[in-house]
């Protein structure tokens, strides 16, 4: 090592004449096979070799590195297309559901004939899970008045209790202060369908004051009968599900399951007859309407 230290420059001016009369000796007998040109071979080959793998080396890992942002770039825009693709379906599905939500009110609309009619959208109901109390927002502006009945796809819904101008507020079929005079459409046996608190929990009503020789069953069609003061007769209300007897044993009450879906309401139908003097003939006879 000293030896290297003290005579480094001795050392590299030799290497420098020696590469020089390598190379002049290369030129002159580049074509020939000499000891020197072996030895060149011997030294030079290898480290290309060694050189070049090591390029080939860093070139595979650049493209590799490159195909790696690609795939990465290439994901992105999937990704972006399928949220984009995600959205639009939840759109067409929403508009699909909302057609179909029109349709069923069209149908209604066809079914039943009436002076007026108003469509309306939900804005606001009561706690809980079921629509027992809710509102609409259509009032007075709009034409609709205290005592109109509300429909919804499948039958009734309920009738407006009160109107503001740009509001009103709607009692359902299933709120337990609700009474409705009804009849069974295939025996004609008549009574009033009521909202109960218990029974509400459930989405259900029940059908009171029914004879105990009153033929009704159960899957039986429950519509609104003639005899009220408010709702038009022939409105489905809703089917029944189970017959009891009443806890004094003079009559029997059927359970209904609403054609409505009271968990899921949101678009309705206001409607008005327009009963005049047959609505206040019932009030002047105490129905319960």
């Amino acid at each position: 090592m000293e030896f290297l230290r003290d005579h480094k420059r001795l050392l590299i001016v030799a290497l420098v004449i020696f590469c020089f009369f390598a190379i002049v000796y290369t030129i002159n007998f580049r074509y020939k096979n000499t000891p020197i040109g072996n030895l060149t071979g011997y030294v030079v080959v290898p480290v290309q070799k060694g050189l070049g793998g090591v390029g080939g080396w860093f070139s595979d890992k650049l493209g590799y590195f490159a195909s790696i942002d690609d795939l990465r770039e290439k994901n992105r825009l999937l990704k972006e297309e399928n949220d984009r693709l995600t959205a639009e379906n939840a759109r067409l599905e929403q508009i699909k559901e909302d057609n179909a939500k029109l349709s069923a009110l069209l149908n209604l609309d066809q079914k039943y004939t009436y002076t007026t009619v108003t469509s309306a959208e939900i804005i606001a109901k009561d706690p809980g899970n079921w629509y027992y109390m809710f509102v609409i927002d259509k009032g007075t502006d709009d034409g609709v008045h205290e005592n109109m009945v509300v429909l919804s796809a499948g039958g009734l819904v309920g009738k407006v209790i009160h109107s503001g101008a740009n509001y009103s507020k709607v009692q359902a079929l299933i709120d337990d202060a609700s009474s409705v005079s009804a009849r069974s459409l295939r025996t004609d046996d008549s009574g009033f369908v009521k909202g109960d608190m218990q029974l509400s929990d459930s989405g259900l009503c029940k059908m009171e004051y029914l004879e105990l020789d009153s033929q009704i069953l159960e899957g039986d069609e429950i519509v609104t009968s003639q005899l009220s003061g408010i709702y038009p007769p022939g409105i489905t209300i809703g089917t029944v599900k189970e017959i009891k007897a009443d806890p004094k044993g003079l009559t029997k009450y059927a359970v209904i399951q609403p054609a409505v879906d009271f968990k899921h309401l949101s678009s309705v139908l206001v409607i008005d007859q327009k009963f005049g003097d047959k609505a206040e003939a019932y009030g002047d006879l105490g129905m319960r309407d």
